[in-house]
């Protein structure tokens, strides 16, 4: 099937003309790099001293990239999005915190989100960050004191650890258990994000070995794998071998990542090799070449195609035409971020994919470290703003021209 992203029509079928107007306002401003630079300072500093800008994120970004403050909000995007066959990803936005008081209520949270999602008939997914959950330091401490072959396995040698960190890493495993347990049982995929490098040994701990547990008969834990890692198509292969051999299915959403100069400055600064691919082209070799690993039905894998990039979401359909798959095959599913790529999430759907929008909803604080990523990547060298705002500015055009 010939599948076209430069479709406008399609693509922004969901949004108005005032709607497509006030994001080519913030795209707009997005390519001045200056302006996101002196924000990404600002806007954590007027939340930290409370200045009273909330008004003002709301109108901007927080409109275009989250789906509002609470679940309850959510209900109109969902039921729009539901009218043009794209599902929705719920994502509760909250990451970064340090007590366990947030952590129990992070918890609680998401598994408010999961009982929502399983009243409606277009949210497979919810989507968690382990950030959200577990304090940073414990993460990375655990995390460094593991071997591959014991991440793979989805175990933690907790020797490195003192007794009361011991206590701590037991509750984070309590906690995801309940999280986990409640999505298999409302049917319900739980995707867990990717993080910081230094974190992810942890993190993927986690994801094996709920994988192991509750991924017997259908797929409900998924990992991510951040493949502008030098590692992670190896990763990918020797997961999905686990999964083989010790009979449960191996899930993975595929993303390219989303820490790119964090990693790299890190790396410069404790003097190791960085993690992540020196080009971009490297990155697309990888992130394609896991597509094509994981939608050969041989490795039994399923997927989340998490990509902006227009050629990788063709590639994956051509992958499936090869392997003779129907577009909707439940294995394989694409998604992105609510308020980026719609001509490609809106395309996919119109050509019968299963595509959903990922969805953040949180308070306007919370949400501030992942609309800062948003921003941040849209204004970067080869970023997203310039091919979304062309887009924009075509259907603009044609609206005004067909009106």
């Amino acid at each position: 099937m010939n599948i076209s992203f430069e479709d406008t029509r399609t693509a922004f079928c969901y949004r108005t003309t005032k709607e497509l107007k006030r994001a080519r306002f913030l795209f707009t401003m997005m390519e001045k790099r200056w302006l996101v630079k002196v924000g990404l300072w600002f806007i954590p500093f007027a939340i930290r001293i409370e200045l009273p800008i909330k008004w003002l994120i709301k109108r901007t970004l927080f409109s275009q990239f989250v789906g509002g403050e609470t679940l309850e909000d959510t209900t109109k995007v969902v039921s729009r999005l539901s009218q043009f066959n794209v599902c929705t990803i719920l994502d509760y936005g909250v990451e970064g915190k340090e007590s366990e008081e947030s952590f129990d209520n992070a918890a609680t949270e998401f598994i408010k989100a999961i009982t929502y999602a399983a009243s409606q008939p277009d949210i497979p997914f919810i989507s968690v960050k382990v950030t959200g959950l577990a304090r940073f330091g414990l993460l990375k401490k655990t995390g460094s004191a593991s071997e591959y072959a014991d991440i793979i396995n989805g175990e933690i040698p907790l020797s490195a650890l003192k007794n009361d960190e011991k206590a701590e890493w037991e509750i984070v495993i309590a906690r995801l258990y309940k999280i986990v347990e409640s999505a298999a049982a409302n049917d319900i995929g739980l995707l867990i994000d990717a993080e910081e490098s230094w974190i992810q040994d942890a993190i993927d701990v986690i994801a094996i070995r709920m994988m192991k547990q509750f991924n017997l008969h259908k797929a409900v834990v998924y990992n991510t794998a951040q493949l502008y890692r030098k590692d992670r198509l190896q990763f990918i292969k020797d997961c999905s071998r686990q999964a083989i051999e010790n009979n449960f299915i191996c899930a993975m959403k595929l993303v390219r990542g989303a820490y790119m100069e964090k990693e790299r400055k890190r790396a410069g600064e404790l003097n190791y090799n960085s993690p992540i691919n020196g080009a971009k082209q490297d990155t697309d070799k990888e992130y394609n070449a896991a597509l094509e690993f994981c939608i050969n039905p041989v490795n039994h894998l399923y997927i989340v195609i998490g990509s902006h990039n227009e050629y990788s979401n063709l590639y994956a359909t051509e992958l499936i035409e090869k392997f003779g798959l129907p577009f909707n095959d439940p294995r394989i599913h694409f998604s992105q971020l609510f308020g980026m790529s719609d001509h490609i999430t809106f395309n996919l759907a119109e050509a019968g994919c299963s595509v959903s929008k990922y969805l953040p909803f949180g308070p306007v604080k919370d949400v501030i470290p992942y609309l800062l990523r948003r921003a941040q990547e849209n204004s970067s060298v080869g970023g997203q703003s310039g091919r979304e705002l062309a887009l924009i500015r075509k259907e603009l055009k044609r609206r005004l021209l067909s009106d």
